[in-house]
């Protein structure tokens, strides 16, 4: 199920019809709302304006969606992102996402901390979990759309799809008070004949980094990691679609980063028989004119397709349900201790109800193991499990879903 269908003003439209633009501007600023009809009963949504009208679910709605429409999410607690809705995540208003994260948005210059007596303690706050930078990528893809696979896909994600998806989603996020959207760089497709266009661009776009105030903002890179070079100051870091725009960052800084993400470089090298990218989200602030410093990085594997990955063990399942023609989500991490409680895929394709699709590699440890064994127990006869260390089962057959 790749289409749509909605029930708007008494009428049934299909999500490609050239009415549907006509017919979302007469409900757009009134209360009435288009239904999704998937479903029986049907789904209630609300339209959004993205240049265009847009069709967008509910807030917490996603579940009640059919697994084969475009709309469906699967509950939260699938997924890291379970822990964190109405802590660091908060969607009071449909279509507004305030995060609450970790790291700073801007640096302060020229401030020390103050000396003095402490101040007596008048109130106790409550702790309140926050987003880290690889939540906040998480978020952001799933978001996107890139945690989500249909046939439909298939020879359409690239570096272009991917720079707009993922902006259009931050126009919905709200960090620290300020729009996503207005931090955030993705790079456009790179080609020789459009580089001084590309670069101008980039470099309006960036131009938030300029301090002011005794303030310096920090803006988010996020891209396809390519690789690093030595200079005489420290590493300069190349992101794929920016070869005119290096990250520099201390050479210790870069060398504690490889060793905390060490199996996610060495995942670039897996004799896996299929190519992996390694997504980094790069804080960053100007150091000069122009010249951008990292000054903290969160890295996330993914498949040749964007499809996020927890790591290698789960590329032979992906690419075996891309390869099928299957229709899956993708749960994942956020900042849970381990994945190992949550499903590796939901196939959608397989009936009423996502089927959980769970990998057991030999390489995990005891207590990641004793964790993905649990989570198997807990789904009875309903869950499809791989050893990795025996061949991959057959997956349940598509069904239809009228």
């Amino acid at each position: 199920m790749d289409a749509q269908r909605f029930a708007i003003l008494g009428q049934v439209i299909e999500d490609d019809s050239p009415q549907l633009q006509e017919a979302l501007a007469k409900i757009y600023n009134i209360s009435e709302r288009p239904r999704c009809l998937c479903v029986p009963k049907g789904v209630e949504m609300y339209v959004a304006r993205h240049r265009r009208f847009v069709i967008k679910r509910m807030p917490d709605s996603g579940s009640a969606h059919h697994p084969g429409c475009p709309s469906f999410e699967p509950e939260a607690q699938l997924s890291g992102l379970g822990e964190l809705i109405g802590d660091a995540v908060l969607e009071s208003v449909p279509g507004q996402v305030e995060l609450r994260v970790d790291f700073p948005w801007t640096r302060m210059t020229g401030h020390s901390v103050p000396r003095g007596e402490p101040h007596e303690v008048v109130e106790v706050g409550v702790p309140r979990l926050r987003m880290t930078l690889r939540a906040l990528l998480h978020f952001l893809f799933e978001r996107a759309g890139f945690n989500r696979w249909s046939p439909a896909m298939a020879g359409k994600r690239n570096q272009g799809v991917l720079c707009k998806y993922l902006q259009e989603a931050a126009e919905e996020i709200m960090v620290k008070g300020v729009p996503l959207a207005q931090r955030l760089y993705v790079p456009e497709p790179f080609s020789e004949t459009a580089k001084t266009e590309v670069a101008r661009r980039r470099r309006e776009k960036l131009a938030v980094l300029r301090p002011h105030d005794g303030q310096t903002p920090l803006a988010l890179v996020v891209g396809d990691y390519k690789g690093n070079d030595v200079t005489a100051q420290g590493r300069r870091v190349w992101i794929r679609h920016m070869p005119d725009a290096p990250l520099l960052i201390a050479a210790r800084n870069w060398e504690r980063i490889e060793r905390v993400f060490a199996p996610l470089f060495e995942a670039r090298d897996a004799d896996t028989g299929h190519p992996v990218r390694l997504v980094m989200a790069a804080l960053i602030r100007a150091r000069r004119e122009y010249t951008y410093e990292i000054e903290a990085v969160s890295l996330m594997l993914t498949s040749e397709h964007w499809i996020p990955l927890e790591g290698v063990y789960e590329l032979p399942l992906i690419v075996a349900l891309v390869a099928q023609h299957r229709r899956f989500v993708k749960p994942l991490r956020y900042d849970a201790r381990s994945a190992s409680a949550f499903p590796n895929a939901l196939l959608l394709d397989a009936g009423p109800a996502p089927v959980p699709l769970h990998v057991v590699s030999a390489f995990m440890d005891p207590k990641e193991r004793a964790a993905k064994e649990k989570a198997v127990a807990a789904c009875k006869d309903d869950a499809w499990v791989w050893w990795t260390d025996q061949p991959m089962p057959p997956l349940k057959r598509v069904i239809g879903s009228g």
